[in-house]
């Protein structure tokens, strides 16, 4: 019961790392508050909730500045406090350079990396009153470049230097803002990534994994003992788990 009497707030929480986040902190003893664009993904993961579980599920776009300032105030009126801001929700799409339009990038864009500014943005006040922390979701498309996935690694990038950065301006605070940068991962995500017809496959087995996919579990296990008090020594760090994939 590592998060008892904490208030967590996770977005992405209707499907994969987010939903198994959830989970994840209110079976420790956190009221959770589960964000994400789709509903019926919230009702699901409401019904994967133990029993005496709290979960509050909003729905909500993380790419609206607005959208994440008026969510993160509505769980802090509803709660009283706010210590553990996990930013897990997130896009993938695969295309060759060429075929990027502007429908994508910004949608990538507008998730991957507005959605963890924003949030982070309207949280950090009252997560330096709690001392609280944040959890991004990166990416091993973060740490290294990859074929046909161009804007994906650029918004994983950019979560990764968004997290030192922010780890930097808040170093004289309680505050602690880690990322955590998976390989592949068995979620909706992964399996609907989608690559462009024929791809060179010689171009992409470098980041294809030796150790097969993670589970949405493992990663929601690094992500409570981050936003723990295991964790407390821990701060501006972006922590791999992806069987090796980026060791070498």
């Amino acid at each position: 019961m590592r998060f008892s009497g904490k208030v967590a707030l996770v977005t992405g929480a209707g499907s994969g790392i987010g939903q198994a986040t959830a989970v994840r902190l209110a079976t420790e003893g956190a009221v959770v508050a589960g964000s994400d664009i789709n509903g019926s993904g919230l009702g699901e993961t409401a019904e994967m909730m133990g029993e005496g579980a709290a979960f509050h599920p909003a729905v909500s776009d993380v790419r609206s500045r607005d959208a994440c300032h008026e969510l993160v105030a509505s769980v802090v009126a509803e709660h009283g406090r706010l210590d553990v801001l996990c930013n897990v929700a997130g896009v993938a799409r695969g295309h060759r350079v060429g075929d990027v339009d502007q429908e994508v990038w910004d949608l990538i864009m507008g998730v991957n990396v507005e959605g963890v500014f924003w949030m982070s943005q309207a949280a950090l006040p009252h997560l330096e009153s709690s001392e609280g922390c944040i959890v991004n979701i990166a990416s091993n498309a973060g740490l290294m470049g990859q074929a046909y996935t161009v804007p994906y690694c650029a918004s994983k990038g950019a979560v990764v230097l968004m997290t030192k950065a922010m780890a930097m301006e808040t170093m004289k605070t309680g505050i602690r803002i880690n990322a955590i940068a998976p390989g592949g991962v068995e979620t909706n995500l992964a399996t609907s990534f989608g690559f462009p017809e024929n791809p060179d496959m010689e171009l992409m087995g470098r980041y294809m994994g030796m150790r097969g996919m993670a589970q949405a579990d493992d990663i929601a296990a690094l992500v409570a003992y981050l936003a723990s008090g295991d964790g407390r020594r821990i701060h501006g760090s972006v922590l791999s788990i992806d069987g090796g994939m980026t060791a070498g």
